[in-house]
């Protein structure tokens, strides 16, 4: 049973930065399944942010390509969400998802989630 838990959300003024942590375990979860990061805004549906496949090809939403980056250290088994210029529309809980289907562009359906860590901007 893999488990995710998300960490570092909290309350960042526009313009500022986080970095979101998913600690996964089982070990070897990071290394080898696909990680990536959602959002969900309530009332609305959860949103694809980021993903880094266990050969390191990412993919990225359009919405924020230019100012997120998904990475992973295989040895600490962690996956993080580097987020820069921050905007109050980037204000939603933030979820750590995790699959076995190995490529960024597949729509297969993730198999785990995090609980979820909340993230707010201020204007």
């Amino acid at each position: 049973q893999v488990q995710l838990v998300e960490s570092g959300g909290g309350l960042v003024k526009a313009g500022g930065s986080l970095r979101l942590s998913c600690g996964a375990s089982p070990r070897g979860t990071v290394s080898s399944w696909t990680m990536a990061w959602f959002r969900q805004v309530p009332g609305k549906e959860r949103e694809f942010l980021a993903a880094i496949s266990r050969n390191d090809v990412t993919k990225y939403a359009d919405s924020v390509k230019s100012r997120f980056t998904i990475s992973r250290d295989n040895a600490k088994t962690t996956a993080y969400l580097q987020m820069y210029s921050l905007k109050p529309e980037d204000t939603a809980v933030y979820y750590c998802a995790a699959r076995s289907v190995s490529s960024v562009y597949s729509t297969a359906p993730y198999d785990y989630w995090g609980q979820g860590t909340q993230v707010t901007v201020s204007s």
